[in-house]
């Protein structure tokens, strides 16, 4: 069986390492990249016409484009890498933050269930040190409690309170 992984944030810096490191162990790679009046793909311009490498239009804010696409593609691995991650547009923008890194986590996870994939689907869900935020210890480790102090960090920590979540309910990886 082939593995599938589907990249979300590909665009970006870590979306392009990623998509290069798994088409080198085989894998097939599906990318979202959202629609928009600024096509911005030069991190990813040189996998683009590669065999395995496959961009579709979805929207981590739109719930339906991720079920649809989910569907569809029937990945193994879903890699979370999408994000607004700059800590004062979250300020600036506090809404699409939340509606972004937070909700659009829990967007995915119900895209894995709606399509009955939480068996054989394993998701990755990328998070940030800005969730120790208002540093209590240094350095910090698996017991350091979070303390997150921007709109940013908060909506990364829903993302990782409801991955755990659905590990722990639906007994997804």
């Amino acid at each position: 069986m082939q593995n599938i992984a589907l990249i979300t944030g590909v665009t970006g810096q870590d979306g392009s390492y990623l998509s290069e490191f798994l088409l080198d162990k085989g894998y097939e790679v599906h990318g979202i990249i959202r629609r928009s009046s600024v096509d911005f793909r030069e991190r990813i311009a040189h996998l683009e016409g590669v065999p395995n490498f496959h961009l579709h239009y979805a929207d981590m804010s739109d719930s339906m484009s991720l079920v649809k696409l989910v569907g569809k593609v029937q990945p193994t691995e879903i890699y979370n890498l999408a994000a607004q991650s700059h800590v004062q547009v979250s300020f600036d923008a506090p809404e699409f933050t939340a509606d972004v890194d937070a909700v659009g986590v829990l967007r995915i996870l119900e895209a894995v269930r709606t399509n009955h994939l939480e068996n054989t689907c394993r998701i990755y869900q990328a998070s940030t040190s800005e969730l120790y935020g208002k540093v209590e210890e240094v350095p910090q480790n698996e017991n350091t409690p979070f303390h997150p102090y921007s709109p940013y960090a908060v909506a990364k920590l829903y993302g990782f309170w409801i991955i755990k979540e659905y590990r722990e309910a639906y007994n997804m990886f």
